[in-house]
């Protein structure tokens, strides 16, 4: 459902991912989705110059979150939350399989 949204499956996955850790760099959505670097580059872009979307660069990756500055961002994350939870268990562990950085004792693999 998102893709129609979004008007693509790029912004979808783009946007599940950002949900889903909280700040993404392109390459690595690139690698986990399996699409081009350029492809995520570009749709980043279009989001952050509608201004739902910031980033800043740690050495020479660059990194985008949620603006909290945008009136959109809340309503947002709330429609991403619903289709992330409406996704079956086993999508979510597919997509989402990559460890950013090692897991904090005791907690769960998937947010609840």
């Amino acid at each position: 459902m998102l893709s129609v949204i979004f008007n693509g499956k790029v912004a979808e996955k783009v946007m599940l991912h950002l949900y889903h850790y909280g700040e993404i760099h392109a390459s690595g959505i690139a690698r986990d989705a399996a699409l081009t670097v350029s492809s995520v580059q570009a749709q980043l872009a279009k989001f952050e110059n509608a201004g739902l979307l910031v980033s800043r660069l740690v050495g020479k990756v660059r990194i985008y979150s949620f603006n909290p500055k945008s009136p959109y961002a809340r309503p947002l994350k709330e429609l991403l939350r619903v289709a992330y939870e409406t996704l079956p268990l086993t999508v979510r562990q597919k997509m989402f399989a990559a460890r950013r950085r090692p897991r904090r004792a005791g907690k769960p693999v998937l947010p609840s």
